[in-house]
């Protein structure tokens, strides 16, 4: 067993080789800025710019549709882009794109020109949606089998804390009064510039497909790649499995000011805790694979995270459907009353579950892709989850609408959760048996 973990690969260490470090840094630096920018723009016309066309309660919503639009009409597109082209190549095209666009929010910023600033939000969805297939098609491509849960691992939890960090950057500097705006201009570019010059260190990723005949339909070419991901089903059903932790996912996303709020009692302090609970929980979970697994891609860790996520996500139901009513505490009182822990624990175990339950998904659509179609895969899985996050925020939306309350909601997704997973496992039984044989090794 000693012998084992000496020869075991360190997911840490890969931040030192230039192969993995400055890919890390490039995806951080701008997963960052898209959150810092989305969500300091959010805070804009919801607290400091009144406009008439754009209320406050509608901002959230048309600012996160704005964003996923571009992964549905042009993830094939970029899919195609990335099996045909150097990924170096997209990478740097993409972080010059970024500078572009942060020169337009800084101008946007200033003049507080929501209209550009939304245009600025379409924008930055489309440089995602154009990096995120070479992101995924570029790690098999430079690490090992054994070192591909642990590289996924790691970029999934980068891609955590940076989403956390940009949201609470974002938040702060745009509050500033005066000056608020101009801070997040300044931020926006800097990122953009840090993320351009983390890229230009990245190795070569050949092109796994350089006689690819680029097909510029948007709309055949998503229904293609969609077929295309259909005729793997190994791979398809992983898709779904990924695309319905996303759905999973923003449910809870969605709800946090919500929750924090009516069910919680809490202001804006529990509901900032809620989402850093998330986001550490989610990347603890995703670094936890590597060992769990012991570096191999190993799918029998799936199913105990679907496990975690509905077990949890029920509990967190129980924990907070009775507590008592009161006036708004801020973290430090709502983090004094005992029963609060077990709704942070709750959060905190059901997000590190979504971390194991995803990531050796994603390592194993890497791995059984066929090198040629790698990046149209991961478009296809980019559809995929942009449709799947659209219909649970509109299947959220109609349950409280129709009187369900946060916490029979998180019930609700739990129990569909446990019914999502089992048909999963009866239709792949690899899952199943490759989790018994896992768990008998532990014990053994």
């Amino acid at each position: 067993m000693h012998d084992e973990d000496a020869d075991r690969p360190n997911q840490y260490a890969l931040l030192r080789q230039r192969r993995f470090g400055p890919f890390f840094w490039t995806q951080f630096a701008g997963a960052a800025n898209d959150n810092l920018f989305k969500f300091a723009f959010t805070v804009l016309v919801t607290y400091q710019l009144s406009v008439s066309w754009l209320p406050p309660s509608l901002a959230g919503l048309v600012i996160g549709a704005l964003f996923i639009l571009p992964y549905l009409l042009f993830s094939a597109t970029s899919g195609q882009l990335a099996d045909k082209w150097d990924k170096r190549r997209i990478f740097l095209l993409t972080k010059n794109l970024e500078i572009a666009i942060m020169a337009l929010v800084a101008w946007g910023m200033l003049a507080q020109n929501v209209p550009l600033l939304l245009a600025c939000i379409f924008l930055m969805g489309t440089h995602s949606t154009l990096f995120g297939p070479a992101k995924f098609a570029y790690l098999p491509q430079v690490l090992s089998e054994r070192e591909l849960t642990g590289g996924n691992g790691m970029v999934e939890m980068g891609t955590f804390v940076a989403i956390l960090l940009g949201n609470v950057a974002g938040g702060l500097l745009v509050a500033v009064p005066e000056v608020g705006h101009a801070q997040v201009a300044v931020a926006g570019l800097l990122l953009a510039l840090l993320g351009r010059l983390s890229a230009q260190f990245i190795p070569a990723g050949p092109a796994t497909d350089p006689d690819l005949r680029i097909n510029w339909n948007l709309f055949s070419e998503t229904w293609r790649n969609l077929r295309l991901a259909h005729a793997h089903p190994v791979v398809f059903r992983s898709l779904l499995g990924i695309s319905w932790m996303w759905f999973f996912g923003a449910v809870f996303l969605a709800q946090f000011p919500a929750f924090a709020k009516e069910v919680l009692h809490g202001n804006e302090q529990v509901a900032a805790l809620l989402l850093v609970v998330f986001s550490v929980g989610v990347g603890a979970g995703a670094l936890l694979c590597e060992r769990l697994s012991r570096a191999q891609v190993e799918i029998g860790l799936v199913p105990l995270g679907a496990l975690g996520m509905s077990l949890f996500a029920a509990d967190l139901y129980l924990a907070s459907r009775s507590l008592p009513p009161g006036s708004l505490m801020d973290m430090a009182a709502f983090l004094s009353r005992p029963a609060h822990w077990r709704v942070v624990a709750d959060l905190l175990l059901l997000s590190m579950a979504v971390g194991i339950y995803s990531v050796p998904m994603y390592a194993l659509i890497q791995l059984r892709s066929q090198p040629t179609h790698r990046a149209r895969i991961i478009a296809a899985n980019n559809i995929l989850n942009a449709l799947f996050m659209i219909a649970s925020s509109l299947i959220a939306g109609a349950l409280l609408s129709a009187g369900c309350s946060i916490p029979q909601l998180f019930l609700i997704i739990a129990g569909a959760n446990l019914l999502v997973s089992m048909a999963v496992f009866l239709l792949v039984p690899e899952y199943l048996s490759r989790c018994v044989a896992l768990v008998r090794t532990a014990r053994a």
